[in-house]
């Protein structure tokens, strides 16, 4: 065991050792070359389609009895390589990040002071079943000028080298080094371990995955760290509500990917309009291969309804299950959100703009929606090309991460030969 550790830690040290001299050369890279970089990717995303689809297929085969949900974050489709193609491809068409003036002012000695963005150094990243992980955080860390040290799970080993692969043509062809983005070829956990460790080798860690990666992470680090809690996300169906909308939004929220952070585990509906729509709402979530846990309001009105037991507000299920609870109101449902959310995601759906406004205004979530589903919560819904995780924390970013929140800034100052007093 001592062996496979120290064999984990030397190779993180050489990975630490390499992005950061390739961290220097991409902190200084101009605009067009990282582009280049990220479109000759999405070129050999689409070329290699048929070799990542057969690595994808192995991770899968390899990974049986799972559930239903994990699975579908493992795999790959042609859809998805697409999309995983067309998100580096976005990332390319945003502006740079990097050396943007953030303000500037002048003070009375004349000195004008600026705050500049620049790149946060080298990133570790720490993640489990999702594949395109590796493109996003990849497409990203280079586009905000940090090289990035990617650690996936041992279940997509195989998809994640497959993707790097494609990842490290387009360095290559834009002349950048390929340490810019590197993967761990290990799954051994002394390899997470040592990242950990690596304060002074590696600037942030981000982690993304489930409730126990992300609680190793933030008991464990060295490395400061843009964490994320569970996505309990919650959709609020008041009383002001269209029904047909309701109806629409809950089922999308709920129902569209049942395995992603963003999606409604909790569905909170006012007294006063929930004898007349739960019931639509439950058949039609029910037709989707839904099941769900009921507080007793909800149960005296669909007595089927499985009754909800202790803990199971507090439960990402990430899979077809439902937490269901009737709300007298606005600050009712805000309460039971303050109480059981994890400050991901919540939405509201009314016709009541002072209901909603009420609502979007006390949340102390990340993300707060009306009138909309909460799987809209994702980076590349945001218009930031793809995300690198969500961030629910309350320091320097919050929900979707993408390039804006992947750089730092510094201080520059100019004066015409100004002494202090």
């Amino acid at each position: 065991m001592t062996v496979v550790a120290d064999e984990s830690a030397r190779l993180l040290d050489a990975a630490a050792h390499a992005a950061r001299e390739a961290s220097h050369a991409l902190a200084v890279a101009p605009r067009p070359l990282k582009d280049r970089a990220l479109a000759a990717a999405a070129d050999a995303l689409r070329a290699r389609r048929d070799a990542l689809l057969a690595a994808n297929a192995e991770d899968v085969a390899a990974a049986g009895g799972l559930s239903a949900a994990y699975l579908d974050r493992l795999t790959l489709t042609p859809a998805r390589i697409e999309a995983m193609a067309r998100g580096l491809e976005e990332v390319a068409a945003l502006p740079d990040p990097v050396g943007r003036v953030l303000a500037e002012w002048t003070r009375p000695n004349g000195l004008v002071i600026r705050r500049v963005a620049q790149p946060i150094g080298v990133v570790g990243m720490i993640y489990e079943s999702r594949p395109n992980v590796t493109a996003d955080a990849g497409a990203l860390c280079l586009k905000a000028g940090s090289a990035v040290i990617l650690r996936g799970g041992r279940e997509s080993l195989r998809s994640a080298g497959a993707i790097h692969a494609c990842l490290a043509e387009g360095l290559r062809a834009a002349g950048l080094p390929e340490a810019c983005v590197q993967v761990a070829t290990t799954a051994d956990r002394g390899y997470v371990a040592a990242m950990l460790r690596a304060a002074g080798r590696i600037d942030l860690i981000v982690p993304r995955g489930g409730k126990g990666l992300v609680e190793r992470v933030q008991q464990e680090a060295r490395v400061p760290v843009l964490a994320h809690a569970e996505g309990l996300c919650h959709t609020y169906v008041h009383a002001a509500a269209d029904p047909a909308m309701a109806r629409s939004l809950v089922a999308n929220a709920k129902m569209r990917r049942t395995g992603i952070c963003g999606a409604t585990e909790t569905l909170l509906i006012d007294a006063a309009i929930a004898p007349a729509l739960l019931p639509a709402i439950v058949a039609d979530l029910r037709a989707l291969g839904c099941r769900f846990r009921a507080d007793p309001r909800a149960r005296a009105i669909l007595p089927e309804l499985e009754p909800a037991a202790e803990g199971d507000f507090d439960t990402e299920w990430l899979d077809a299950v439902l937490s269901v609870k009737v709300v007298d109101g606005v600050d009712d449902a805000l309460d039971h959100i303050r109480r059981h959310g994890s400050e991901h995601t919540e939405a509201i759906v009314t016709g009541d703009e002072a209901a909603a406004r009420h609502f979007l205004d006390r949340l102390g979530s990340a993300v707060g929606m009306w009138n909309a589903s909460t799987q809209f919560c994702d980076g590349g819904e945001f218009g930031f090309g793809a995300e690198i995780g969500i961030a629910t924390g309350r320091m320097h970013a919050r929900g979707p991460v993408g390039l804006e929140q992947l750089c730092t800034y510094r201080y520059q100052v100019i004066g015409t030969g100004q002494t202090r007093p």
